[in-house]
């Protein structure tokens, strides 16, 4: 039984052996797995991603997250000597103004110039932040993201050591809004057909926005779970997806959020305003076991990291012990885990059959 008040990070622990860890995206999209959850009776289940209109009803909403990956980072060099600079783009602070990771970082100090894509892209260091982050003011003759689009690489996460072929696989299908420094990844299963199909089938398809800041693969270092303090995102929740989901609840229809950054969206709001509504802003909501949800009603995600705030945050929907169960299956049946790993589906199945 977990101690809710005392939750240790161990408490979310899994033994993943390395070969799980999926090094590149199956194709097509949607023929990867998927774990079928029921977060009432903890019984799992195993598909492929391919039928997953066949967990769904008419009148359920998908929520996805339609935020575009940036390819953040980029390779160059010193003004002054050319020796070689790596600058890792995080978040937008102002016009062509980022704040940035950098490596070797005791390059870049207050005042610096850098050169990148033989002179496409130059910036300078304004300033070096506490947390070791700088910010950098960049400058281009033409557009700023046509250039990142030229020189850029995809910030793909540490655990992915093979190179990505083709950047628009650490893309959704419905990718739009350019913002996030990494993919929303239970999104990377859609293709446009199924979407359709999905839509033809009489669920409803609603879209947010939260641009995924890297503090998503940041580590929980603190032993107490609830002294861990999260990274802020920006998300954006349009007119037309806060009237469907509002609309979906009054008719006792099913929210299915797509993804843990859906996921924090919607929560986020609701824990804001105490409805849904139009907005936008920057959360740093923490979701752990014993928060109570206000506006799922369902969960398509990946497999996360041991230890990690996502598991966490599964763990806070599904219940602890059915997420650990979820998990310990999912090793032995061989799942494939991480960004470009298998789905997991988790839903009331009991208390859906009760509505039909």
């Amino acid at each position: 039984m977990l101690d809710l008040e005392n939750m240790r990070r161990s408490d979310f622990y899994y033994d993943l052996p390395q070969e799980l860890i999926a090094q590149t995206p199956v194709e097509p999209r949607n023929s990867s797995r998927m774990l079928c959850l029921n977060r009432d009776t903890g019984a799992v289940s195993h598909d492929y991603f391919y039928n997953l209109c066949g967990h769904l009803r008419k009148g359920d909403l998908l929520v996805l997250n339609d935020s575009r990956v940036l390819p953040a980072r980029i390779y160059g060099e010193t003004e002054d000597t050319h020796s070689f600079i790596e600058f890792l783009l995080v978040e937008q602070r102002g016009n062509l103004e980022w704040e940035i990771l950098c490596r070797p970082g005791k390059k870049a100090r207050a005042g610096r110039r850098f050169v990148f894509g033989g002179g496409l892209l130059t910036a300078e260091i304004t300033e070096v932040l506490e947390d070791g982050n700088r910010i950098a003011k960049f400058e281009c003759e033409g557009s700023f993201f046509a250039a990142l689009d030229e020189i850029g690489q995809m910030p793909l996460p540490p655990y992915i050591t093979e190179k990505l072929k083709d950047k628009e696989r650490y893309q959704t299908v419905y990718s739009n809004e350019v913002g996030s420094s990494a993919a929303p990844t239970a999104g990377l299963h859609f293709t446009k057909e199924q979407l359709s199909d999905i839509e033809k089938m009489g669920v409803n398809i609603a879209y947010v926005t939260l641009h995924v800041g890297l503090g998503t693969f940041r580590p929980v270092k603190e032993d107490k779970v609830l002294d861990h303090k999260m990274h802020r995102e920006h998300y954006e929740i349009p007119e037309r997806t806060a009237e469907l989901i509002n609309e979906t609840k009054s008719r006792g229809g099913r929210v299915i959020a797509v993804g843990t950054t859906s996921c924090r969206t919607l929560e986020s709001v609701a824990t804001f305003f105490g409805e849904i509504k139009p907005c936008d802003g920057y959360t740093d909501i923490f979701i752990y076991p014993g928060y109570e949800f206000k506006v799922l009603d369902g969960l398509i995600t990946n497999f996360h990291l041991p230890e990690s705030t996502l598991i966490m945050l599964v763990s806070a929907f599904a219940g602890y012990d059915n997420t650990m169960n979820a998990y310990k299956i999912a090793v032995e049946e061989k799942y494939r885990f991480f960004s470009f790993g298998d789905a997991m589906l988790i839903v009331d199945r009991a208390n859906d059959e009760k509505k039909k």
